[in-house]
């Protein structure tokens, strides 16, 4: 398999719900590891990089997909 196909798979797997939850549960688990060795000093700001992260992946793609939808 070429890189670029190996890159559509993913891409496809992150538009999917089940990728949609396992990129949630790798941006929890990364922001809970960042609070954990921070002592909850920037919670806030490691609140906010989880969500604009979690913007950037995933239900972005889909809610534009969405918006070209009739009905939508």
């Amino acid at each position: 398999m070429d890189l670029g196909g190996l890159g559509d798979k993913a891409e496809q797997a992150l538009d999917s719900e089940q990728g949609e939850q396992r990129s949630d549960q790798a941006l929890d688990k990364a922001e809970q590891l960042v609070d954990e060795r921070t002592g909850g000093k920037y919670d806030q700001q490691t609140d906010k990089a989880r969500d604009l992260a979690d913007q950037r992946i995933g239900q972005q793609d889909a809610g534009q997909q969405d918006a070209g939808q009739p009905g939508a």
